[in-house]
């Protein structure tokens, strides 16, 4: 679950609110050394700290092996690889808008902050393929990839970003039936992909050329799964019992989000809350579909 790790250090990026794209008229026609040291310091730090858990922590107890490919493309029906492309998207995300505040011109912010973040993940699969019981995955990094040119593309074409990747969270029942998915909420919030959605945020009033207000109100499609214990099938038994039969099924959602980013404010520490909170959807009713009940509809979904 070294996923969602490194969606704990993109939170940490966050939190120092480097730069907020619409809350800044204009940006610097030249370069800001002092700002461009100080976003290298940031990244630098946090992209450290995030290799030395991998190498230190993570791997602790894992037996080296011989390089090698893992192929988990079917693997928790998808929802990982759907995590691999909101983490890419916003360490480019924030990449592109640091060095844009720094002074960067937009083509060289785009190459070196647009790419972030499918290069700052390589080094995850690296390290996967070197590892016992884990694998070099090309369906993370194609994952990786589109995370990261969802961002590179409407920045280029569009000058703003209409479609936005999210993320919610909400506790599911089957830990209950196995320890694997977590002895508490915080170990269930990183190891059941059951709770994870994911959503792509787009802007009504941008899409409609602004002529529908309020411009902060967007249009969310979210993608989630059910059912799942283990990555590609669920046991058997478990603890010497037989394990009871899960249905293991995908599930497709509409509903509405706020984009905090077009939410108007001057005050720093407000425009730094509204970028952590753009990086989930926020909970409103929902129509669900799925093969198992069809659509049915949640009055608030998290």
């Amino acid at each position: 679950m070294k996923r969602l790790i490194l969606i704990g250090a993109l939170l940490f990026g966050a939190i120092m609110g480097i730069a907020q794209p619409q809350f800044i008229e204009s940006y610097p026609d030249t370069l800001n050394k002092k700002r461009l040291h100080k976003v290298i310091g940031y990244g630098t730090a946090t992209y450290l700290a995030g290799l030395a858990f991998l190498s230190f922590i993570w791997y602790e107890d894992q037996e080296p092996v011989p390089f090698h490919v893992y192929n988990d493309a079917s693997g928790y029906l998808q929802v990982d690889k759907a995590g691999h492309a909101y983490s890419a998207y916003h360490i480019s995300y924030t990449a592109y808008y640091a060095l844009r505040w720094a002074g960067l011109d937009k083509k060289k912010a785009l190459i070196y902050g647009g790419s972030a973040g499918f290069v700052f993940l390589i080094p995850v699969e690296i390290f996967d393929g070197a590892y016992d019981g884990w694998g070099f995955s090309w369906s993370d990094m194609a994952a990786n990839a589109l995370g990261s040119l969802l961002f590179v593309t409407q920045e280029a074409l569009l000058n703003e970003q209409l479609i936005m990747m999210k993320f919610s969270y909400s506790p599911s029942i089957y830990p209950k039936y196995h320890s694997i998915l977590g002895e508490s909420q915080i170990e269930s919030f990183f190891l059941d992909y059951n709770a994870h959605t994911y959503w792509l945020s787009l802007n009504i009033s941008g899409l409609a050329g602004g002529r529908i207000k309020p411009r902060w109100l967007n249009l969310a499609f979210g993608y989630s799964a059910n059912g799942m214990i283990k990555e590609f099938e669920n046991p058997q038994f478990y603890q010497g019992e037989p394990f009871p039969y899960l249905e293991r099924y995908r599930q497709f959602l509409i509903s509405l989000d706020i984009d905090f980013s077009r939410i108007p404010t001057k005050k720093k520490w407000l425009r730094t809350t509204f970028r952590i909170l753009n990086l989930f959807k926020v909970p409103f009713p929902a129509l669900e579909f799925n093969r198992i009940d069809g659509m049915k509809f949640s009055l608030v979904y998290f």
